[in-house]
């Protein structure tokens, strides 16, 4: 990843110390070089071991490819018949070929037409979830709507430390238009990178008509404003459906999160390492595809969404450890190619509370510090299926000191500060200094949200815990006065295209 070395500075982060460098165009920049971290139980070894498994099982048996034409490209470009009906199997020299020409550096743009670099090992950006349900302030759950949407778009707008918003489930919606309904939903209310959920091929090609409005003068593979994605329905596995999108949505460079979702003891190994070789397979396989009908097209490597079950209740766990570990797999496995990486942070809680807070908390860290470069789940509750306004904004400030952890300390001769030492001396005192007023912003964290005042002036605000402050940020970020974020031009344009593809399906 391009980067500005800063000459004479190194960055400490956890235990390591590391040469410290800028990314492009990120503000919340994490530089770091984490080719020789160990997480966890696993090490470099263990990491070339389910790669090798992963490339083995894509070779024998292979994966299954649920759609004629896809079968034929890739027999014609080097893939073998497998054993059973669209079964290929991919040579391990053919999947290295392919996957080596997704970019190295993937850009991200945003509304206003912003680019942020994103690379294999950082920095870490945190998106929204996507979800079925909406968590009111007062608890209640209910189907989202687009009128749900809106607000959530514009309380989304408002987090600081949430970088793209995730298209989600529309229940007032026809199913093949929730994608790109929701599309122009969220860009009239966020200006922040859109990140489309995919319904139907048709919405595919909705979205990439939207995409090049909203890039405005600029083509889209020069500002991709919007990002898309599917996921593998394993073992082994990818659908009519996610093939198909593949193949609608390519041709102009939009960038494409790959999704392996494995569980654990169900659709894979109850084993961790059994699992991630089988996700890592179905991601490679599904990139293979999607290098081959646009060859340099950008993929983030996602095997962050994997779950496990619990044996006890059979519900998908995505707020336990293991999940955090399945991630900082996929992040590594994703660096071993060379690809950014994805995974989400979630909690199996019901409501945005203590649980919430320690199961979100652990992924943010553990997450970022493996290397992530984009975190979803800002706001989900219920193992995915739930988003509420409060927990967003718990996220947002989870969100905010995972990133100044990942930032670590910056060491040079202005931060250690010994000639100023020298000149306060021995008893001194450092609060009416130059260097404090100049560094205080961007050295200490300052949450808005979280606790930092004495205990009478707790009880005198109403002894209030974290979850009724989000609760009450929430309702203020929702009641927010509301401006138009598009030009009418935009908007009409955007609301002529839908109108478009709404045709066919009335």
């Amino acid at each position: 990843m391009p980067r500005d070395a800063l000459s004479g500075t190194s960055h400490i982060s956890g235990s390591n110390m590391q040469t410290h460098t800028q990314p492009k165009s990120v503000s919340n920049s994490q530089g770091s070089n984490r080719s020789s971290m160990k997480h966890g139980m696993f090490s470099t070894t263990d990491i070339e071991r389910i790669d090798e498994t992963a490339l083995r099982l894509l070779a024998d048996p292979g994966v299954r490819l649920e759609h004629d034409g896809v079968v034929a490209r890739l027999l014609a470009a080097g893939a073998r018949p497998g054993i059973g009906a669209q079964v290929i199997r991919l040579p391990r020299e053919m999947v290295r070929e392919r996957v080596a020409l997704a970019p190295r550096v993937i850009r991200l743009a945003d509304l206003n037409g912003t680019i942020t670099e994103i690379a294999a090992g950082g920095p870490s950006l945190f998106w929204t979830g996507a979800a079925l349900n909406w968590a009111d302030l007062l608890g209640k759950c209910a189907p989202f709507t687009s009128n749900v949407l809106a607000d959530w778009a514009r309380l989304t707008e408002a987090l600081d430390s949430v970088h793209g918003i995730v298209g989600t489930s529309l229940e007032d919606i026809a199913p093949q238009a929730r994608d790109f309904v929701g599309l122009r939903i969220m860009a009239q209310n966020c200006r922040k990178h859109l990140r489309a959920l995919s319904f139907s091929p048709m919405g595919a090609e909705a979205m990439k008509e939207m995409g090049t409005v909203l890039a405005a003068e600029r083509a889209l593979k020069d500002c991709p404003v919007l990002s898309m994605g599917f996921t593998a329905h394993g073992p082994l596995r990818w659908t009519h459906l996610a093939l198909d999108i593949f193949v609608r949505s390519a041709g102009s460079g939009i960038p494409l999160m790959v999704n392996g979702e494995p569980m654990a003891g169900t659709s894979a190994p109850v084993t961790l390492a059994g699992e991630a070789a089988v996700g890592h397979a179905e991601i490679l396989a599904g990139i293979v595809v999607n290098e081959i009908l646009e060859p340099g097209r950008p993929v983030i490597h996602n095997l962050g969404f994997s779950h496990i079950m619990d044996m006890r209740t059979a519900s998908a766990v995505t707020g336990g450890p293991e999940t955090c570990l399945l991630a900082a797999v996929g992040a590594a496995l994703a660096k071993r190619h060379g690809l950014p990486s994805a995974s989400w942070m979630c909690t199996d809680s019901m409501a945005p509370d203590e649980q919430a807070a320690a199961e979100s908390m652990l992924a943010a860290v553990t997450h970022a510090s493996a290397g992530v470069n984009v975190i979803w789940g800002v706001g989900q509750l219920e193992s995915e299926k739930t988003i509420s306004p409060a927990k967003a904004v718990m996220d947002d400030a989870i969100a905010a000191m995972a990133l100044r952890y990942i930032r670590g300390i910056e060491v040079n001769d202005e931060t250690l500060a010994e000639e100023l030492v020298r000149s306060v001396g021995i008893t001194g005192q450092f609060l009416d200094s130059e260097h404090t007023l100049d560094h205080f912003r961007s050295e200490l964290h300052q949450p808005r949200l979280l606790c930092r005042v004495t205990r009478n002036r707790w009880i005198s605000e109403g002894s209030r815990n974290l979850s009724q402050r989000a609760a009450e940020r929430a309702a203020q970020l929702l009641a927010a006065p509301r401006e138009p974020l598009l030009s009418r031009a935009v908007s009409d344009e955007l609301g002529r295209i839908e109108s478009h593809y709404l045709k066919p399906i009335r």
